[in-house]
């Protein structure tokens, strides 16, 4: 039994490490590329390590005429860090609505927020663009943050997490003599940090990764976000690999950071939301 145990670990742990392998090198053949000199792009055989590593890629994007990198990386910072903390605001305020407030039709209004979620992305565009059209906010950033304010998956999943929160506190709370403001800001939300840290997380990944919608809504080029300016030097520079690989480089670094911060909050909040894996 001991020797059957131990072989199915060791089949574990190496299949495992092959498929982990194998997701890690198109990470690592970016990053070796964006290290490369132009002439040693199509060297062959291929090699994985540079022979002379170069930033000369990552110096060269930030000073071309046709994309303005930084200011392309300052627009996702902004776009980012508004898609990530108002939604998440206005979902909580909701998910607490719908799980610890009692009013009349509250299970058929929340079924009607889960239908929307059937509903693919891209059915919502034309919409939403005639809509913020007729309001006058196109090219702004408000357009962007706009749509974003009612989001079901986020009501639900922050919702599966309050209902799981006692309501001994909220009682204690409102005894206290605290309004259901103050039992919101003070005793939900610190009790909920995992789920919201998870929430976060997806806001900030979704709307870092974001370029359907930033493409049609953002025709000033001032005010492209990393995304579409990262297409826009694909479009230019496509027999420079390594420009693109080191924008590509850049542009993941932020969610990582991001994940590191977080990590420690997602396990636990993926499992009080309801979704476990």
């Amino acid at each position: 039994m001991k020797t059957k145990t131990a072989i199915r670990k060791i089949s574990y742990y190496a299949v495992m490490t092959f498929f982990g392998i194998a997701a890690l090198l198109p990470f690592l053949w970016m990053i070796s590329t964006s290290l490369k000199a132009r002439e040693a792009l199509y060297t062959i055989p291929i090699r994985w390590i540079p022979k002379d590593p170069s930033l000369e890629a990552y110096k060269a994007i930030f000073t071309l005429g046709t994309v303005n990198f930084m200011r392309a990386l300052m627009n996702s910072f902004t776009v980012s860090i508004l898609l990530t903390f108002i939604p998440l605001f206005t979902s909580a305020m909701a998910a607490f609505a719908f799980a610890k407030i009692e009013f009349k039709a509250k299970k058929l209004l929340f079924t009607a927020f889960l239908f929307t979620m059937m509903l693919p992305g891209t059915i919502t565009m034309i919409p939403n663009f005639i809509t913020l059209r007729n309001m006058g906010l196109l090219n702004t950033y408000t357009a962007l943050v706009l749509p974003a304010l009612s989001n079901a998956f986020a009501i639900f999943f922050m919702r599966q997490s309050f209902i799981a929160i006692h309501d001994s506190y909220l009682e204690a709370a409102i005894i206290d003599g605290a309004s259901l403001y103050r039992v919101f800001w003070m005793v939900i939300l610190p009790l909920a940090k995992p789920v919201l840290f998870t929430m976060g997380l997806f806001n900030f990944m979704g709307s870092w990764n974001g370029f359907l919608w930033p493409l049609i809504i953002l025709s000033d080029r001032k005010k492209w976000t990393l995304q579409l300016g990262l297409s826009n030097l694909g479009s230019n520079f496509y027999n420079y690999q390594h420009y693109l690989m080191a924008g590509a480089v850049i542009s993941i670094i932020p969610i990582i950071i991001v994940y590191l911060i977080s990590q420690k909050y997602v396990e636990q909040g993926l499992a009080s939301g309801g979704l476990k894996g």
